[in-house]
Parts: structure tokens; sequence; C-alpha cells
């Protein structure tokens, strides 16, 4: 096989980079994982730095005015974990300074009822005495925080009940241990405050009928107690309607004392945020696309970065509010680790399915909830799944797996051809060399040529003439020199 010199020159360059592409796919796979495990490092001491956020106008109180505290503390917008673990904060510091009253700031429509089930007893525990202040809405969990308190103070025009328990798609919850275990909670929040229990359970389940005398009205089938700052004051469901937190104060006794409007610090919004169930689904898809896509496509960068950023912000949401702990991260890390070696050790799958499964575990067991985290990692797979099929098919000649195979063609137009048409020799004559039966050689013009003939047989050192030429082979026969 013969090559022309400028196409093979050509063609072992291309060859010589192709393999220069491949070496460096190690290393590009190495930076973001480096990256990663730089930063799953660092997030629980950001984590900690964020959390221990100090708040300044409270320490400033307590030195100025000991003891003659008042902390107001919002219940805005959704009732979920992230509330939770402010309010457990505000507690705490309320407790530690000595406050003299907590007042729940409360307008929200409701929210998850399992993290309103852990804020009520948090505040039935609190050592300071609790007042609520309903300036908007206090439904569904947020009746059952109100009820906690130890006093109920509404705005005119403010609204409390209507606390029927629903799911993330917002149909009412028909699981009987479900509600059963809502109705229970509810009542003991209105019996520990000396509220009529029964309210608090029509409030919930429609299917009872409840007599009202305070109001002159009955509850049927169908229909969900909720009332009104004026009936919520003649039913015994609030302690005093006023216009504004002044008013909640003078009613209090404490309007002459320092007021502490506690907020939430950036790590609690931004772990809000992040530990919101949709916002947890995306963050897995950009994590779980972005780093495969950086794997099996490598030399982009910025799909191991998104996918670095995904799952760093998916655990230091769950890390803020205390659901995950570092063994969460390092089994995680580990996972994408024990993927990563499978690519250039092949073990039989043995090392991937270990990664795949200690990464799935990690993402499931740092979440508030195994169920929930199983539904979004699930969900998760399914659409990155499609996003990698459509990147690696873009770019399908990126890929890593082009490490395997071999790709250089050997064609005419990277310099290689099969055989070189020798038609030039028609009609030459020559010598045979050996003798032909039907093959043997011949020399022709000087050089030594493999020859075969019609099928007669040709002595050696007999003259022979080239009569046909078909790629390699060579058709001779015996020649005289007297023939034309």
């Amino acid at each position: 096989m013969r090559r022309k010199p400028n196409q093979s020159n050509r063609a072992a360059s291309h060859r010589s980079d192709h393999r220069g592409d491949r070496r460096l796919a190690p290393i590009t796979l190495l930076i973001p994982l480096c990256a990663m495990l730089v930063l799953f490092t660092l997030s629980p001491i950001l984590a900690e730095t964020a959390q221990a956020e100090p708040n300044g106008q409270g320490i400033a109180a307590a030195e100025t005015s000991p003891n003659r505290l008042v902390y107001v503390v919002p219940v805005h917008d959704t009732i979920d974990h992230g509330l939770r673990k402010f309010l457990e904060r505000a507690f705490r510091e309320a407790e530690e300074v000595g406050a003299h009253y907590v007042i729940l700031d409360i307008d929200t429509f409701g929210g998850y009822v399992d993290a309103a089930m852990k804020i009520g007893p948090m505040i039935q525990r609190l050592s300071v005495p609790t007042a609520a202040f309903i300036h908007g809405h206090a439904f569904s969990a947020g009746t059952y925080i109100a009820l906690s308190a130890d006093e109920i103070i509404m705005q005119d025009g403010a609204v409390i009940g209507a606390a029927a328990m629903v799911d993330s798609q917002g149909n009412r919850v028909t699981d009987s241990k479900q509600i059963s275990a809502w109705v229970t909670a509810m009542r003991a929040a209105a019996q520990q405050s000396g509220r009529n229990p029964l309210y608090a359970e029509g409030m919930v389940d429609d299917q009872i009928i409840v007599e009202v005398p305070e109001l002159g009205v009955t509850y049927g089938r169908g229909e969900l107690i909720s009332f009104s700052a004026q009936e919520a004051a003649a039913a015994g469901y609030a302690e005093h309607i006023t216009r504004d937190l002044n008013g909640v104060l003078d009613y209090l006794g404490v309007s002459g004392y320092t007021i502490v409007e506690m907020e939430m610090s950036m790590a609690e919004k931004a772990g809000r945020i992040l530990t919101n169930p949709y916002v947890q689904i995306i963050l897995l898809i950009i994590g779980i696309a972005g780093v495969i896509i950086e794997m099996l496509v490598p030399g982009f960068g910025l799909p191991g970065i998104l996918g670095i950023a995904g799952f760093a912000l998916y655990f230091f949401g769950n890390y803020v509010f205390g659901f995950a702990g570092v063994e969460h991260i390092a089994l995680f890390v580990g996972g994408i680790i024990l993927m990563l070696i499978e690519l250039f050790v092949p073990s039989f799958g043995v090392l991937g399915a270990l990664g795949i499964i200690a990464l799935g575990s990690g993402v499931v067991l740092s979440a508030n909830k195994t169920g929930q985290a199983l539904q979004s990692l699930g969900i998760a797979v399914l659409a990155a799944a499609v996003i990698i099929v459509i990147v690696v098919r873009i770019f399908k000649h990126r890929g890593i797996w082009n490490r395997f195979i071999l790709s250089d063609k050997l064609d005419k137009e990277s310099g290689y051809v099969s055989n070189v048409e020798q038609t030039e020799l028609l009609g030459a004559t020559g010598v045979a060399s050996s003798v032909l039966r039907p093959s043997g050689t011949a020399v022709i013009d000087g050089q030594k040529y493999d020859v075969v003939t019609n099928g007669e047989f040709i002595p050696a050192n007999t003259p022979i003439k080239v009569i046909h030429v078909e790629g390699m082979r060579i058709v001779v026969s015996a020649w005289q020199e007297d023939e034309s």
C-alpha cells in the first residue's frame, strides 16, 4: 500500500492532534470535579457563617434595655421549613436576652402542615409570653400557629380559619389518617389557650356540623369555619381588635418597651427559596445534566460549572436548615468520584453502579422528606436525560466515546489509496524471469512484476508482452520480436 506524501503528512498530523485532545479529556473532567470538592467543602463553613449573622438591633437593645424588649417576628407568605428555622432562631434569641413579649406578626394563606406542626409546639414551649397579631389572613397552617400563641389580637378586617388540608396541586386531602392528625393538632392548640376546640375542628373538617351560639350560626356539612375579627372576638378566638401594631403594644401594656423587629438573614432567605420543592427539581436537573454532559462531552467547562452550581445550591439550602449533614455531602461527592473513575478504569459497571447509588442516596438523604426527594430526583433524572440526549446528539463529535473508537479513515481524501493503477505497462514487453503457470514473475522495463497469463504455460526466459492491466493484475502472453 502506498500513500501520497503530502496527504499522508496531513493525515498523520490530524491523528496526532486528535490524540492530544484525548489526552486533555481527563484533565477537563478533573477540573470541574476539583471545583465541586472545593465548593462542597466550603459550603458548610459558608452556611454556618451565614447562619451566625447576629441581629445587631436585638443585641444593642438587650444591652441598653434589659428585660424591656418586645420581639416582633414576621410570619408572612408560605409556612415552610425555612420559616420554621427562622422562628427557631428568633425564639432562641428572645429567650436568651430575656424578652418581655414575642409578637407573631401573621399574614399568610397557609403552607406546609408538617412545618406548621413543628412551629406550633415551639411557640407553646416558649418561656416568653406570646401574642399573635393577625393583620391580614391566618388561613390553614397560619391558623394553627395563631392558636398556639397565648393571645390572639386581630386587625379589623382580618380573617382566621379555613384550615382544610390540600396537596401541592391545591386539591383537598381525603386521607382520613392525615386529616385526623391535623384535626387533633388544631384541637390541642385551641384547648391550650382556652378556646372552644370544636370550632378549631370545624375549621379543618367540613363533614361535621358545628353550632356557634355566640354568633347564632350553625356550620353545616360542606362548610369550613372561618371568623372575621369581630366574629373571632365574639367566639373567643381573639382577645382584642386593633388597627395596627401600636394598638397591640398598648393592649399588652408594653408600648414603652424597645421593639426588636426580627428579619431573616441572607442565608435563611436563600435557603427558603432553595428548599422550595419546585426550585429543588430545577437545581437537580441542572446538576445532573451539567455534570454528565461535562463527563460525556468534555472541553466546554460551562456545563460542568452549571452542574456544580446546581448541586452546591441544592445542598447549601438543605444544610442551612439542618436537613443535610456533612456525611450526606461526602456521600454525594464519593458517588461523583466513583462515576468518574468508571470512565477511565472500566469495572464492568460496578464502580458506576455504586457511584449512582451513592449520588442518589446523598441527594435523597439530605432532603427534609425522603418521599418528596425521591419524587423530585425521579422527575429531574427524566428531564435531565432528555437534555443530555439532545446535547450529545448535537456535539457527538466531541464525545468521550471517541477515545475508544478508531476514527481515522483510510480514504483518498486522507491521503490513502488501496492500490496503484499501472496502465502505463499496457503493451510493454519484457522477459519471464520464472516459469509462468499461469502466474509468476517477469522483468518489464528493467523492473520485476508479478504477472499472470490467460492460462497458457510460458517457460522462463521467454519474451512476453503485457496484453491487459486491471488494478494490480498484469496479464501477459508469449511474444515474438517479429510481432507488431
